[in-house]
């Protein structure tokens, strides 16, 4: 690792496998609170754009609508610091959390892509290219979920800053409104890149999980212990 480096405990191997050391704690941090915020966002913003708990109840509790709110802003900043550690990591991080690692750039990469298609999709499952870090599709679909995530970070605080024209964020994020061709525009845009997320993490989820199943290397586990275990005898296209 270049930069400074991170005290970690390895595994010793297992068997015919080895334990690699792919993701530092604040990668492994920064994806957790990530995790928690876009869950917390989710679901308050769903019900700021349209109050599906307005009950009698709320009748006796009006401020039910600013606890949201406040979750919602308060999800929305840790997003935000999240993103920060992230963009610095990489350059800061190792070879397989460096900016190079997030896109796709070398040719055989996207020729690897493909391949990694037709692996997803069951079609030539035995000739999928072994990745230590990313693949060229996740590789491709993390830069495509962090675009999505800029832009509902930034239309949000376009319309948090309506709130209080004049004030520090309507200052600084106001020009997005006429840009995006008014507020309502902006409202619907980011409301309808919220379902980008909803339909992002279940697959997400599910190819990890299937990743485990098939190759046997602790892919899902990695997000947690920082490695994962892989076979002497596999070429890996990033090592």
């Amino acid at each position: 690792m270049t930069g400074f480096t991170l005290k970690h405990q390895v595994p010793p191997p297992q068997g015919r496998y080895t334990w690699v050391y792919l993701w530092g704690w604040p990668i492994r941090a920064m994806h957790w609170i990530a995790v928690i915020a876009i869950v917390l966002l989710t679901v308050t913003g769903l019900y700021i754009g349209k109050p599906y708990f307005v009950t009698a109840r709320e009748q006796g509790d009006p401020f039910m609508m600013g606890w949201f709110r406040a979750i919602h802003f308060g999800a929305a900043a840790a997003l935000v610091m999240t993103a920060i550690v992230r963009f610095y990591w990489l350059f800061a991080g190792n070879k397989f959390e460096r900016l190079a690692a997030l896109f796709p750039i070398r040719t055989k990469d996207w020729v690897n892509m493909f391949k990694q298609a037709k692996y997803y999709l069951m079609i030539q499952p035995e000739k999928a290219p072994h990745y230590l870090g990313h693949n060229p599709m996740q590789q491709l679909s993390y830069t495509g979920i962090y675009a999505v995530a800029l832009l509902m970070v930034v239309t949000g605080f376009a319309l948090y800053g309506q709130s209080n024209p004049g004030g520090l964020w309507y200052s600084a994020t106001n020009w997005v409104v006429p840009i995006l061709g008014g507020l309502q525009v902006v409202r619907w845009i980011h409301h309808v890149f919220t379902w980008v997320f909803l339909i992002f993490i279940p697959v997400h989820v599910y190819l990890a999980i299937r990743a485990d199943f098939m190759e046997r290397g602790g892919v899902v586990s990695s997000i947690v212990t920082g490695g994962r275990f892989v076979p002497p005898d596999h070429h890996f296209e990033d090592d």
